[in-house]
């Protein structure tokens, strides 16, 4: 059973080059597994592709705002999780 803990929430999403800004609750690190979830939003990926101010990150930690780039159309408000197998 996996179980998830609340890391953040998107606040905008680009959707021409398919990166999402998430405010970050707590911290994230290159590697994690994170599901973001929202009324039409459930998917699940591997963080491998973030940046602060344009410039590639391999962690990042509360208080944050990252660009994550995503597989799908996620949406602001939508949480962020980070999933603990």
């Amino acid at each position: 059973m996996e179980e998830k803990k609340l890391i953040g929430k998107v606040t905008h999403y680009y959707n021409k080059i398919g990166v999402a800004i998430i405010e970050l609750s707590d911290d994230i690190q290159h590697g994690d597994v994170i599901s973001i979830e929202g009324p039409s939003t459930n998917i699940q990926e591997t963080a491998d592709s973030m940046q602060v101010e344009h410039k590639t990150i391999k962690a990042a930690h509360r208080g944050d705002a990252i660009g994550m780039k995503v597989k799908d159309i996620v949406r602001p408000g939508d949480n962020v999780y980070r999933v603990v197998e």
